[in-house]
């Protein structure tokens, strides 16, 4: 596991537990570790691990945030229906607001994430909970 990775590992989820993984294809997080983490310094906002549906993926292409189109430059493939992601926290209430937001996964959702998303509303979406 690369630095960055263990950053992530040290994070923890909405749940209180030790932060999980949310994708390695695409390779996810803001550090491209796999892990929704916010970093050493608690600055970094992909938090949220979900999984995309081609209609969340058009709403957010419709706010200006395309996540389908590749940027190989940047080495994104684009996002296609099922694939996992650490989506920007912002982008997700949005999308919430809109009646468009995409499941997720709770056990790789950042727990930073609850200043702005409430448990409550996360769960609702949760594809994880037993």
């Amino acid at each position: 596991m690369n630095e960055m990775g263990r950053f992530g590992a040290a994070e923890l989820n909405v749940l209180g537990e030790p932060l999980q993984p949310c994708s390695s294809d695409p390779l996810t997080g803001f550090f491209r570790t796999g892990y929704c983490a916010a970093g050493p310094d608690g600055a970094a906002v992909h938090l949220v691990c979900i999984q995309a549906t081609e209609e969340f993926l058009e709403f957010s292409a419709s706010v200006g945030n395309d996540l389908s189109t590749p940027h190989p430059e940047f080495s994104f493939p684009g996002l296609s229906g099922g694939d996992h992601w650490c989506l920007v926290a912002g982008r997700w209430a949005q999308a919430h607001a809109a009646g468009k937001a995409p499941k997720v996964f709770l056990r790789s959702t950042n727990q930073a994430v609850l200043g702005l998303i409430p448990l409550e509303v996360l769960k609702r979406y949760a594809l994880d909970l037993n």
